[in-house]
């Protein structure tokens, strides 16, 4: 089967990823959803599994981001049902382009932080996936998440180490993979054309210069998002989602890079450069 690439969004949370999400979902060929959060579950089933259908079915339906997508759970089982034989990448298949198809666009992709742990074995299963990395200088990432409910916490030293280990582990994840770009948070606000121009080639998609007015449309995006769902049992209000993103409702905003130079106390720089310093430097943002 000769399946279009399709890009998977992931990187540290407050790194900008739902900004590159909302910039290619501007694209008319492709429709990105909210984070879907089921992936790891769905690689633990085995495809032996004669009721592995239901199986799947049943795990999509019942993640609490379910109800972000608007798709009856009815038309996700017709879509399965059509699948013969019924296989993992399949069904996944058959539920991103289900969403692409409320939108009229043909290809998919997307975009759920946290599946940069998981890139190898979602390759496995979708040898289409081209994941891209949007890496955020550490100290900005600090700033933005601290105050959130899924924060490591407020102490500087749990944020370093947080933003250390996870880019690291995504790094390593990405040398094993065969499609794996990293993108810097600053050039795709600073120079967003070019950054574009290089994520479109590595998809094989056209760049659009609609992409460019992504925030144009982004409330009406973001507004799919339900009060439904629930983050460790606890309920998490649609508003409380949507303030996560209220600067994809305008053009990148230059003031949001570096941040910490104003922003942060000269103790927790120094703090933050003592445990991730290293990592700073290879990615070449400045220390001081």
């Amino acid at each position: 089967m000769d399946v279009a690439p399709a890009p998977f969004v992931v990187g540290v949370g407050r790194s900008g990823t739902t900004l590159l999400r909302l910039m290619l979902d501007a694209h008319p060929d492709v429709a990105i959803p909210a984070e879907t959060h089921f992936l790891p579950k769905l690689l633990k089933l085995r495809e032996e599994d004669g009721a592995l259908r239901a199986a799947v079915h049943s795990v999509m339906t019942t993640e609490s981001t379910w109800a972000d997508f608007g798709l009856p759970s009815e038309r996700l089982a017709e879509a399965f049902a059509a699948l013969s034989p019924f296989t993992l990448a399949d069904g996944l298949r058959a539920f991103y382009r289900l969403y692409a198809a409320k939108f009229g666009k043909p290809r998919w992709g997307e975009k759920t932080p946290f599946y940069g742990r998981r890139m190898p074995a979602i390759e496995a299963v979708l040898p289409e996936a081209h994941f891209v990395h949007v890496i955020r200088d550490g100290r900005d990432v600090a700033l933005s998440l601290r105050p959130l409910w899924f924060s490591p916490g407020e102490e500087i030293e749990a944020q370093a180490q947080n933003w250390l280990t996870k880019v690291t582990a995504i790094r390593a994840n990405g040398k094993g993979c065969r499609h794996y770009l990293e993108v810097r948070y600053e050039d795709l606000v600073l120079d967003t054309e070019a950054v574009l121009r290089r994520v479109c080639d590595f998809i094989a998609l056209r760049y659009e210069p609609r992409m460019l007015s992504y925030h144009e449309g982004a409330r009406k995006r973001l507004d799919e998002i339900s009060d439904e769902y629930r983050f460790r049992d606890m309920p998490i209000s649609k508003e409380a989602r949507l303030a996560l993103f209220v600067e994809t409702l305008r053009p990148p905003d230059p003031a949001r890079v570096a941040r910490w130079r104003s922003d942060m106390s000269p103790a927790d720089r120094d703090t933050f450069s003592s445990i991730a310093g290293g990592l700073l430097r290879d990615l070449g943002y400045p220390l001081s």
